[in-house]
């Protein structure tokens, strides 16, 4: 089981956790979230929370966060604006490839969203450097002739690594002004042609099972709960072993490589694990763990679990 978390990110750092919050910093801006899992006590005193924080997220009077909504406002300084962009660079590590590679560079335009979301979730860069190398470690094919399928993409930190190094992305989200965000960050990243669509993820795939299509590159980052655009009911539990079945039928025979995330605090990554080795029995290279971010006293906060591989 591994451990990982983003390294060497100058843009980004989690500056104090604990009494089920956190202090990040995003680029110039510092800003103060709800964390449901740091449970511990902070280490900087609460005056220096306020004095750092330049937007505190404050929840909606009764809101319990169920089904993932977490709904409330932001309290803002006068120097703290409501959109910013903040960058990404990952240089892949040369002794492992046959070919010298060019570095990823992506470029994210935040928000201050209702649902004390951003738009990035900086845990994900792991997988992203993990989609980058893996696109451009498939042999024997011209690059935009792979293909992959980002569902539950949310504003396409996955789909714009995918597409950096050089793959045909197909981006699949029932949020249209999430759409609209991530073709914001594909056009800021110096991107384009990533195809966007607007639908359930589980219907879209069950569609492209009956159409014959096939990826080389899947990426499953389901939330806990979810809803459709026509109203189409996601809950993990119920419904993540139907999706992973239709999945293992538009994997493309001659072998591709699957990224699934989870954030549910009920699936453990043995539970990732044990889904990968049902429906991809043949998968290679198997990776699963824990993504976390390390506050500056060391804390490791843990955000999601993962499982990755080479699937057949």
């Amino acid at each position: 089981m591994k451990l990982l978390t983003p390294s060497n990110w100058p843009d980004y750092q989690l500056i104090d956790s604990g009494d089920y919050e956190k202090l990040e910093q995003f680029g110039k801006y510092v800003l103060r979230r709800p964390e449901p899992q740091a449970v511990w006590r902070k280490v900087l005193p609460e005056k220096e929370w306020e004095r750092l924080a330049m937007a505190m997220f404050k929840r909606e009077k009764g809101n319990n966060g169920l089904e993932g909504t977490e709904r409330g406002e932001w309290m803002l300084k006068p120097q703290m604006p409501q959109q910013w962009f903040i960058d990404y660079t990952y240089t892949p590590v040369e002794a492992r490839r046959a070919l010298p590679l060019q570095p990823m560079h992506l470029r994210f335009r935040l928000g201050l969203t209702s649902f004390k979301h951003v738009g990035i979730f900086p845990e994900q860069a792991e997988n992203w450097n993990y989609i980058y190398d893996a696109v451009q470690g498939i042999a024997g094919q011209a690059r935009n002739d792979i293909k992959v399928l980002n569902l539950f993409a949310y504003t396409g930190g996955a789909s714009l690594a995918a597409k950096a190094a050089g793959a045909d992305v197909t981006h699949v989200d029932s949020v249209k002004q999430v759409l609209n965000w991530s073709r914001e960050n594909m056009e800021a990243s110096g991107l384009d042609n990533i195809r966007w669509v607007l639908e359930d993820a589980l219907k879209f795939v069950k569609r492209e099972v009956k159409r014959g299509k096939q990826y080389q590159g899947i990426i499953l980052d389901p939330p806990a709960y979810g809803r459709g655009p026509e109203g189409e009911k996601w809950i993990l539990e119920d419904n993540i072993t139907e999706l992973m079945d239709a999945c293992s039928k538009i994997a493309d025979e001659s072998g591709v490589f699957c990224v699934l995330n989870l954030y549910s605090m009920g699936f453990s990554a043995l539970i990732a694990e044990n889904l990968f080795r049902n429906y991809f029995p043949n998968s290679a290279q198997v990776e699963f763990g824990e993504l976390y971010l390390p506050d500056n006293a060391g804390r490791k906060l843990p955000l999601s679990v993962f499982c990755r591989a080479q699937c057949k």
